[in-house]
């Protein structure tokens, strides 16, 4: 069956189920997204992984970001260590956490090591990468994907780790959406509004150092992009092969999403939207995308956290989905339990 077919049949399951039609909203949606991507009419989310990127941004020397890379350092090692963010709320939601170094200035033991490059360059003076380093991040993330699959995984989450990332992902953005960096540039993890100026003029003075071609993504990332950012392309980019749904998180897989959908349309349908992040090139990433986020909770954690937290929601829908609640079964059952007491059911009259 195709994709159409399936999420249509999906679709038809929902509403012989006993309750008003799309009531669950959006959960409806993205539970016949899930079933469509992964080719089957009963989706399969129980085994899940988090799949974190980290890789520090040459950028920040522009004063972009309260903190240098040694905070991606300490991060990525809480993480192997089990301790950060995401393992903490993943371990709540029944999902793994793989963490990736495809890109950091630094080396942390007990990490996938598949680094391109040691930190980018600042993009505000040389490109962020060579064109060889983002497809090799992409490479890197396309594994990822291919591991994941084969480890058994119907469903994974997109994270990333990297001081000054949510400036790459301004700047990519900014490139392909054909907005100013004023519009997409937000404050991190807490600018100040000097600090926010001074992003804002970064990514402005990038994109009219490097005049990246808008049409050519791989061209975009390589200028002003991180290697996190490139990397999640590639997972979104093997996604379509592997039958394997995405659930996406904040601005930076955002960006990785907008990339990907303009290198090939057809990863638009195995994109599932997680939340409407703090920053305000969220709103106009996911509407580019034609995707509608359920969660709507001002976050800006990252590292996947968001995605983590969509899980539940999913796990809730599924049990309506895979009941057999159906009106059918209601009318059935009421009636033969006033049957067994000797009491008529209540009828309307005429």
């Amino acid at each position: 069956m195709s994709y159409k077919e399936i999420f249509q049949g999906c679709v038809t399951n929902w509403n012989t189920l006993a309750k008003p039609l799309h009531s669950l909203g959006l959960l409806e949606d993205l539970i016949a997204k899930i079933a469509a991507s992964q080719g089957i009419a009963r989706p399969y989310i129980s085994e899940r992984t988090v799949l974190v990127f980290c890789a520090d941004n040459g950028v920040v020397e522009e004063g972009v970001s309260q903190s240098d890379h040694t905070v991606t350092t300490a991060v990525a090692t809480s993480m192997a260590s089990g301790l950060s963010n995401v393992n903490l709320m993943a371990r709540e939601a029944n999902a793994h956490v793989e963490v990736y170094d495809v890109g950091m200035i630094d080396d942390v033991p007990g990490i996938h090591q598949c680094k391109v490059c040691h930190g980018t360059k600042n993009f505000t003076k040389e490109p962020a990468m060579t064109g060889e380093e983002t497809l090799a991040a992409m490479e890197a993330g396309r594994k990822a994907a291919e591991k994941a699959k084969l480890d058994g995984n119907g469903i994974v989450v997109m994270g990333e780790m990297g001081i000054g990332n949510t400036t790459t992902a301004a700047a990519v953005l900014s490139v392909l959406l054909g907005e100013k960096p004023e519009t997409l540039c937000g404050r991190g993890s807490g600018l100040s509004d000097t600090g926010l100026a001074r992003k804002i003029e970064a990514v402005t003075k990038g994109i009219a150092l490097h005049r990246p071609d808008a049409t050519d993504p791989v061209d975009v990332l390589s200028k002003l992009g991180g290697a996190d950012i490139a990397a999640m392309c590639g997972v979104l980019l093997a996604a379509p092969k592997l039958h394997l749904p995405v659930v996406l998180d904040g601005l930076i897989s955002l960006a990785a999403a907008l990339a990907a959908c303009n290198i090939d349309k057809d990863t638009k349908d195995y994109m599932i939207p997680s939340h409407m992040g703090r920053e305000p090139g969220c709103q106009l990433a996911l509407e580019a995308l034609g995707l509608k986020a359920p969660i709507a909770a001002d976050l800006a954690l990252g590292e996947g956290t968001g995605g983590v937290m969509l899980l539940p929601m999913l796990d809730m829908a599924m049990a309506v989905y895979n009941s057999t609640h159906s009106f059918d079964s209601i009318v059935y059952n009421s009636t033969h339990s006033f049957d067994s007491i000797g009491i008529e059911p209540y009828k309307e009259q005429q």
